[in-house]
Protein backbone atom coordinates (compact mmCIF):
# COMPACT_ATOMS: atom_id res chain seq x y z
CA UNK A 1 0.00 0.00 0.00
CA UNK A 2 1.41 3.42 -1.01
CA UNK A 3 1.76 6.04 1.72
CA UNK A 4 0.49 9.28 0.20
CA UNK A 5 2.01 11.34 3.01
CA UNK A 6 -0.87 13.86 3.32
CA UNK A 7 -0.09 17.55 3.64
CA UNK A 8 -1.56 17.99 7.12
CA UNK A 9 0.14 15.07 8.84
CA UNK A 10 0.68 15.03 12.61
CA UNK A 11 4.21 16.43 12.42
CA UNK A 12 3.21 19.39 10.27
CA UNK A 13 0.19 20.22 12.45
CA UNK A 14 2.36 20.27 15.58
CA UNK A 15 4.94 22.44 13.79
CA UNK A 16 2.11 24.85 12.91
CA UNK A 17 1.29 25.06 16.64
CA UNK A 18 4.95 25.81 17.41
CA UNK A 19 4.93 28.51 14.75
CA UNK A 20 1.88 30.04 16.44
CA UNK A 21 3.67 30.07 19.81
CA UNK A 22 6.77 31.56 18.17
CA UNK A 23 4.76 34.38 16.62
CA UNK A 24 2.98 34.97 19.92
CA UNK A 25 6.40 35.72 21.37
CA UNK A 26 7.46 37.77 18.33
CA UNK A 27 4.32 39.92 18.09
CA UNK A 28 4.12 40.52 21.83
CA UNK A 29 7.75 41.66 21.84
CA UNK A 30 7.05 44.07 18.98
CA UNK A 31 3.89 45.35 20.69
CA UNK A 32 5.42 46.06 24.08
CA UNK A 33 9.21 46.39 23.84
CA UNK A 34 9.09 49.81 22.18
CA UNK A 35 6.66 51.12 24.79
CA UNK A 36 8.56 49.59 27.73
CA UNK A 37 11.76 50.90 26.16
CA UNK A 38 10.26 54.38 25.84
CA UNK A 39 9.34 54.39 29.54
CA UNK A 40 12.84 53.29 30.60
CA UNK A 41 15.18 54.78 27.98
CA UNK A 42 17.42 57.76 28.80
CA UNK A 43 16.32 59.39 25.50
CA UNK A 44 13.21 58.89 23.32
CA UNK A 45 15.21 57.95 20.21
CA UNK A 46 16.46 54.89 22.11
CA UNK A 47 12.92 53.52 22.59
CA UNK A 48 13.19 50.75 19.99
CA UNK A 49 16.65 49.58 21.08
CA UNK A 50 15.03 46.61 22.90
CA UNK A 51 13.35 45.67 19.59
CA UNK A 52 16.70 46.09 17.88
CA UNK A 53 18.30 43.90 20.55
CA UNK A 54 15.90 41.10 19.63
CA UNK A 55 16.85 41.09 15.95
CA UNK A 56 20.58 41.74 16.53
CA UNK A 57 20.52 38.74 18.85
CA UNK A 58 18.89 36.77 16.05
CA UNK A 59 21.56 37.84 13.55
CA UNK A 60 24.33 37.00 16.02
CA UNK A 61 22.78 33.56 16.65
CA UNK A 62 22.32 32.41 13.04
CA UNK A 63 25.71 30.70 12.77
CA UNK A 64 25.38 29.16 16.25
CA UNK A 65 21.92 27.85 15.39
CA UNK A 66 23.21 26.44 12.08
CA UNK A 67 25.88 24.49 13.96
CA UNK A 68 23.42 23.22 16.58
CA UNK A 69 20.95 22.19 13.87
CA UNK A 70 23.73 20.35 12.08
CA UNK A 71 25.00 18.60 15.21
CA UNK A 72 21.85 17.90 17.26
CA UNK A 73 19.17 17.80 14.54
CA UNK A 74 15.97 19.78 14.25
CA UNK A 75 14.13 18.71 17.42
CA UNK A 76 16.82 19.22 20.05
CA UNK A 77 18.00 22.47 18.47
CA UNK A 78 14.44 23.83 18.38
CA UNK A 79 13.90 22.82 22.00
CA UNK A 80 17.10 24.59 23.02
CA UNK A 81 15.72 27.71 21.35
CA UNK A 82 12.49 27.39 23.31
CA UNK A 83 14.41 26.95 26.56
CA UNK A 84 16.27 30.19 25.82
CA UNK A 85 12.86 31.80 25.19
CA UNK A 86 11.75 30.85 28.71
CA UNK A 87 14.87 32.28 30.34
CA UNK A 88 14.97 35.47 28.24
CA UNK A 89 11.29 36.26 28.93
CA UNK A 90 11.95 35.94 32.67
CA UNK A 91 15.00 38.21 32.33
CA UNK A 92 12.90 40.82 30.51
CA UNK A 93 10.28 40.57 33.25
CA UNK A 94 12.91 41.27 35.89
CA UNK A 95 14.28 44.17 33.82
CA UNK A 96 10.82 45.76 33.64
CA UNK A 97 10.27 45.18 37.36
CA UNK A 98 13.65 46.72 38.29
CA UNK A 99 13.32 49.54 35.70
CA UNK A 100 16.63 48.52 34.11
CA UNK A 101 16.74 49.61 30.45
CA UNK A 102 20.05 47.96 29.60
CA UNK A 103 19.02 44.67 31.19
CA UNK A 104 15.88 44.76 29.04
CA UNK A 105 18.08 45.08 25.94
CA UNK A 106 20.22 42.17 27.17
CA UNK A 107 17.09 40.05 27.65
CA UNK A 108 15.79 40.76 24.16
CA UNK A 109 19.26 40.12 22.70
CA UNK A 110 19.31 36.67 24.30
CA UNK A 111 15.76 36.06 23.05
CA UNK A 112 17.16 36.50 19.54
CA UNK A 113 18.51 32.94 19.77
CA UNK A 114 14.93 31.70 19.94
CA UNK A 115 14.03 33.91 17.00
CA UNK A 116 16.88 32.47 14.92
CA UNK A 117 15.52 28.98 15.64
CA UNK A 118 11.92 29.94 14.93
CA UNK A 119 12.87 31.39 11.55
CA UNK A 120 13.83 27.83 10.52
CA UNK A 121 10.37 26.36 11.16
CA UNK A 122 9.31 27.28 7.63
CA UNK A 123 12.27 25.42 6.12
CA UNK A 124 11.64 22.40 8.35
CA UNK A 125 8.06 22.31 7.06
CA UNK A 126 9.30 21.28 3.61
CA UNK A 127 10.95 18.21 5.16
CA UNK A 128 7.72 16.96 6.75
CA UNK A 129 5.76 16.29 3.56
CA UNK A 130 6.33 15.07 0.02
CA UNK A 131 8.17 17.20 -2.54
CA UNK A 132 5.16 18.29 -4.61
CA UNK A 133 3.42 19.61 -1.47
CA UNK A 134 6.47 21.54 -0.23
CA UNK A 135 5.21 25.03 -1.21
CA UNK A 136 1.90 24.38 0.53
CA UNK A 137 3.65 23.01 3.63
CA UNK A 138 5.77 26.17 3.91
CA UNK A 139 2.77 28.46 3.54
CA UNK A 140 0.65 26.44 6.00
CA UNK A 141 3.35 26.60 8.68
CA UNK A 142 3.65 30.34 8.11
CA UNK A 143 -0.14 30.47 8.43
CA UNK A 144 0.28 29.09 11.94
CA UNK A 145 1.38 32.60 12.82
CA UNK A 146 -2.28 33.58 12.83
CA UNK A 147 -2.37 32.15 16.37
CA UNK A 148 0.23 34.74 17.31
CA UNK A 149 -1.82 37.38 15.50
CA UNK A 150 -4.79 36.77 17.78
CA UNK A 151 -2.96 35.91 21.00
CA UNK A 152 0.03 38.32 20.87
CA UNK A 153 -1.63 41.77 20.78
CA UNK A 154 -4.48 40.67 23.04
CA UNK A 155 -2.00 39.14 25.48
CA UNK A 156 -0.20 42.48 25.64
CA UNK A 157 -3.47 44.33 26.17
CA UNK A 158 -4.94 41.93 28.75
CA UNK A 159 -1.79 41.72 30.86
CA UNK A 160 -0.71 45.36 30.58
CA UNK A 161 -2.01 46.26 34.04
CA UNK A 162 -1.99 42.80 35.59
CA UNK A 163 0.77 43.97 37.93
CA UNK A 164 1.83 47.43 39.10
CA UNK A 165 4.66 47.28 36.52
CA UNK A 166 3.17 47.68 33.01
CA UNK A 167 3.55 44.61 30.78
CA UNK A 168 5.26 42.51 33.48
CA UNK A 169 2.46 39.98 33.08
CA UNK A 170 3.08 39.74 29.33
CA UNK A 171 6.72 38.75 29.80
CA UNK A 172 5.78 36.14 32.43
CA UNK A 173 3.09 34.68 30.16
CA UNK A 174 5.57 34.39 27.28
CA UNK A 175 7.78 32.18 29.43
CA UNK A 176 4.81 29.83 29.93
CA UNK A 177 4.10 29.81 26.17
CA UNK A 178 7.71 28.75 25.50
CA UNK A 179 7.38 25.90 28.01
CA UNK A 180 4.32 24.69 26.12
CA UNK A 181 6.37 24.86 22.92
CA UNK A 182 9.04 22.57 24.39
CA UNK A 183 6.34 20.03 25.22
CA UNK A 184 4.73 20.18 21.76
CA UNK A 185 8.08 19.93 19.96
CA UNK A 186 8.80 16.65 21.77
CA UNK A 187 6.10 14.91 19.71
CA UNK A 188 7.37 16.02 16.28
CA UNK A 189 9.48 13.54 14.31
CA UNK A 190 11.94 15.10 11.86
CA UNK A 191 13.86 13.12 9.22
CA UNK A 192 17.41 12.12 10.30
CA UNK A 193 16.65 13.17 13.84
CA UNK A 194 19.96 12.47 15.47
CA UNK A 195 23.24 13.87 14.16
CA UNK A 196 23.05 14.92 10.52
CA UNK A 197 25.11 13.07 7.94
CA UNK A 198 27.08 16.06 6.67
CA UNK A 199 29.16 18.92 7.97
CA UNK A 200 28.86 22.61 7.21
CA UNK A 201 31.87 22.26 4.90
CA UNK A 202 30.07 19.80 2.60
CA UNK A 203 28.63 20.83 -0.74
CA UNK A 204 29.48 23.96 -2.68
CA UNK A 205 31.19 26.90 -0.99
CA UNK A 206 28.74 29.50 0.29
CA UNK A 207 30.17 32.06 -2.15
CA UNK A 208 29.13 29.83 -5.05
CA UNK A 209 25.60 29.43 -3.68
CA UNK A 210 25.35 33.19 -3.20
CA UNK A 211 26.28 33.86 -6.84
CA UNK A 212 23.08 32.24 -8.13
CA UNK A 213 20.53 34.84 -9.37
CA UNK A 214 17.68 32.87 -7.77
CA UNK A 215 19.39 32.88 -4.39
CA UNK A 216 20.27 36.58 -4.64
CA UNK A 217 16.64 37.53 -5.29
CA UNK A 218 15.47 35.14 -2.55
CA UNK A 219 17.68 37.00 -0.07
CA UNK A 220 16.54 40.41 -1.33
CA UNK A 221 12.87 39.42 -1.18
CA UNK A 222 13.13 37.91 2.29
CA UNK A 223 15.41 40.55 3.83
CA UNK A 224 13.86 43.70 2.36
CA UNK A 225 10.32 42.32 2.66
CA UNK A 226 10.93 41.70 6.34
CA UNK A 227 12.81 44.99 6.66
CA UNK A 228 9.94 47.14 5.34
CA UNK A 229 7.42 45.25 7.43
CA UNK A 230 9.56 45.62 10.56
CA UNK A 231 10.31 49.28 9.89
CA UNK A 232 6.63 50.19 9.87
CA UNK A 233 5.34 47.65 12.40
CA UNK A 234 7.94 48.46 15.08
CA UNK A 235 7.13 52.17 14.76
CA UNK A 236 3.34 51.74 14.82
CA UNK A 237 2.86 51.52 18.63
CA UNK A 238 4.97 54.65 19.09
CA UNK A 239 3.29 56.52 16.22
CA UNK A 240 -0.20 55.67 17.48
CA UNK A 241 0.71 56.76 21.01
CA UNK A 242 2.04 60.08 19.67
CA UNK A 243 -1.25 60.50 17.76
CA UNK A 244 -3.19 60.08 21.01
CA UNK A 245 -4.73 56.69 20.17
CA UNK A 246 -5.25 54.28 23.10
CA UNK A 247 -3.26 51.04 23.41
CA UNK A 248 -6.43 49.03 22.75
CA UNK A 249 -6.47 50.55 19.24
CA UNK A 250 -2.78 49.70 18.83
CA UNK A 251 -3.49 46.09 19.82
CA UNK A 252 -6.35 45.93 17.28
CA UNK A 253 -4.15 47.28 14.48
CA UNK A 254 -1.31 44.89 15.29
CA UNK A 255 -3.72 41.96 15.54
CA UNK A 256 -5.06 42.55 12.03
CA UNK A 257 -1.60 43.32 10.72
CA UNK A 258 -0.37 39.90 11.84
CA UNK A 259 -3.56 38.26 10.55
CA UNK A 260 -2.67 39.86 7.22
CA UNK A 261 0.81 38.39 7.54
CA UNK A 262 -0.26 34.81 8.13
CA UNK A 263 -3.88 34.19 7.11
CA UNK A 264 -2.90 34.20 3.39
CA UNK A 265 -0.62 31.27 4.19
CA UNK A 266 -3.63 29.00 3.83
CA UNK A 267 -3.60 29.67 0.08
CA UNK A 268 -0.28 31.36 -0.82
CA UNK A 269 1.30 28.00 -1.63
CA UNK A 270 -1.53 27.20 -4.04
CA UNK A 271 -1.20 30.64 -5.66
CA UNK A 272 2.53 30.09 -6.15
CA UNK A 273 1.90 26.72 -7.78
CA UNK A 274 -0.72 28.21 -10.10
CA UNK A 275 0.77 31.60 -11.04
CA UNK A 276 4.47 31.22 -10.28
CA UNK A 277 6.70 32.51 -7.50
CA UNK A 278 7.80 35.76 -9.11
CA UNK A 279 4.25 36.88 -9.93
CA UNK A 280 3.14 36.37 -6.33
CA UNK A 281 6.19 38.24 -5.07
CA UNK A 282 5.37 41.08 -7.48
CA UNK A 283 1.89 41.32 -5.98
CA UNK A 284 3.57 41.57 -2.57
CA UNK A 285 5.57 44.56 -3.79
CA UNK A 286 2.43 46.25 -5.12
CA UNK A 287 0.69 45.73 -1.79
CA UNK A 288 3.62 47.38 -0.01
CA UNK A 289 3.27 50.40 -2.30
CA UNK A 290 -0.46 50.54 -1.52
CA UNK A 291 0.23 50.31 2.22
CA UNK A 292 2.61 53.28 2.10
CA UNK A 293 0.18 55.31 -0.01
CA UNK A 294 -2.60 54.79 2.56
CA UNK A 295 -0.29 55.55 5.50
CA UNK A 296 0.65 58.87 3.89
CA UNK A 297 -2.99 59.99 3.72
CA UNK A 298 -3.34 60.48 7.48
CA UNK A 299 -3.02 59.13 11.02
CA UNK A 300 -6.55 58.10 11.97
CA UNK A 301 -7.31 54.62 13.25
CA UNK A 302 -8.76 53.38 9.94
CA UNK A 303 -5.65 54.51 8.05
CA UNK A 304 -3.30 52.71 10.44
CA UNK A 305 -5.61 49.68 10.25
CA UNK A 306 -5.77 49.45 6.44
CA UNK A 307 -2.10 50.25 5.89
CA UNK A 308 -0.83 47.69 8.39
CA UNK A 309 -3.20 44.97 7.16
CA UNK A 310 -2.01 45.39 3.55
CA UNK A 311 1.58 45.52 4.79
CA UNK A 312 1.05 42.11 6.38
CA UNK A 313 -0.38 40.53 3.22
CA UNK A 314 2.42 42.03 1.13
CA UNK A 315 4.99 40.58 3.51
CA UNK A 316 3.38 37.14 3.27
CA UNK A 317 3.57 37.06 -0.53
CA UNK A 318 7.17 38.31 -0.57
CA UNK A 319 8.47 36.12 2.25
CA UNK A 320 6.73 32.90 1.22
CA UNK A 321 7.84 33.44 -2.37
CA UNK A 322 11.43 34.14 -1.30
CA UNK A 323 11.46 30.95 0.79
CA UNK A 324 10.18 28.93 -2.19
CA UNK A 325 12.90 30.43 -4.39
CA UNK A 326 15.60 29.70 -1.84
CA UNK A 327 14.88 26.01 -1.31
CA UNK A 328 15.42 25.41 -5.03
CA UNK A 329 18.88 27.00 -4.93
CA UNK A 330 20.73 24.64 -2.60
CA UNK A 331 21.25 20.89 -2.14
CA UNK A 332 20.28 18.98 1.02
CA UNK A 333 23.88 18.86 2.27
CA UNK A 334 24.09 22.66 1.83
CA UNK A 335 20.92 23.30 3.82
CA UNK A 336 22.27 24.64 7.08
CA UNK A 337 24.76 27.18 5.69
CA UNK A 338 22.36 28.39 2.98
CA UNK A 339 19.51 28.89 5.43
CA UNK A 340 21.88 30.57 7.91
CA UNK A 341 22.99 33.01 5.20
CA UNK A 342 19.38 33.94 4.38
CA UNK A 343 18.39 34.38 8.00
CA UNK A 344 21.51 36.42 8.78
CA UNK A 345 20.57 38.86 6.00
CA UNK A 346 16.99 38.99 7.31
CA UNK A 347 18.09 39.70 10.88
CA UNK A 348 20.73 42.23 9.83
CA UNK A 349 18.11 44.15 7.84
CA UNK A 350 15.65 43.94 10.72
CA UNK A 351 18.29 45.23 13.14
CA UNK A 352 18.86 48.29 10.99
CA UNK A 353 15.14 48.95 10.52
CA UNK A 354 14.36 48.38 14.22
CA UNK A 355 16.76 51.13 15.19
CA UNK A 356 15.74 53.34 12.25
CA UNK A 357 12.03 53.05 13.01
CA UNK A 358 12.38 54.41 16.53
CA UNK A 359 14.82 57.14 15.58
CA UNK A 360 12.78 58.31 12.58
CA UNK A 361 9.29 58.17 14.07
CA UNK A 362 10.31 60.03 17.25
CA UNK A 363 12.43 62.65 15.48
CA UNK A 364 10.99 63.03 11.95
CA UNK A 365 7.48 61.63 12.21
CA UNK A 366 5.33 58.89 10.66
CA UNK A 367 5.21 60.43 7.15
CA UNK A 368 8.99 60.63 6.69
CA UNK A 369 9.26 57.02 7.87
CA UNK A 370 6.83 55.92 5.17
CA UNK A 371 8.56 57.91 2.42
CA UNK A 372 11.83 56.25 3.40
CA UNK A 373 10.18 52.82 3.16
CA UNK A 374 9.72 53.32 -0.57
CA UNK A 375 13.43 52.74 -1.20
CA UNK A 376 13.60 49.04 -0.18
CA UNK A 377 10.21 48.39 -1.83
CA UNK A 378 11.51 49.76 -5.14
CA UNK A 379 14.72 47.68 -4.83
CA UNK A 380 12.64 44.52 -4.23
CA UNK A 381 10.52 45.22 -7.30
CA UNK A 382 13.57 45.79 -9.50
CA UNK A 383 15.21 42.58 -8.26
CA UNK A 384 12.12 40.51 -9.09
CA UNK A 385 11.91 42.11 -12.56
CA UNK A 386 15.61 41.39 -13.14
CA UNK A 387 15.21 37.71 -12.24
CA UNK A 388 12.16 37.40 -14.50
CA UNK A 389 14.18 38.81 -17.40
CA UNK A 390 17.07 36.49 -16.56
CA UNK A 391 14.72 33.49 -16.74
CA UNK A 392 13.38 34.62 -20.10
CA UNK A 393 16.91 34.93 -21.52
CA UNK A 394 17.86 31.52 -20.13
CA UNK A 395 14.81 29.88 -21.70
CA UNK A 396 15.42 31.64 -25.02
CA UNK A 397 18.98 30.32 -25.19
CA UNK A 398 17.87 26.68 -24.78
Amino acid sequence: MVNRHPLLNKNLVLLIVCQGLFLTNNVTFIAINGLVGLSLAPASWMATLPVMGYVVGGAFSTSIVAKSQNYFGRKISFQLGLLVAVLSALLCAYAALSHNFWLLIAGTFIAGYYSANGQLYRFAAGELTELKQRDKAISWVLAGGILGAVIGPNLASWTRNLFDTPFLGAYLTLSIAALIGIFVMQFIHFPRESKTEHSLSDGRPLKEILKQPVFVVAIIGAALGYGVMNLLMAATPLAMQVCGLPFSDTALVLEWHVIGMFAPGFFTGSLIQRFGTLRIMSVGVLLNFTCIAIALTGTNLHQFFMALFLLGVGWNFLFTGATSLAINAYKPNERDKAQAAINFCVFATMAFTSFGSGALVTSQGWSILNWGSLIPVIISGLAIFWLAQHHKKSQASI
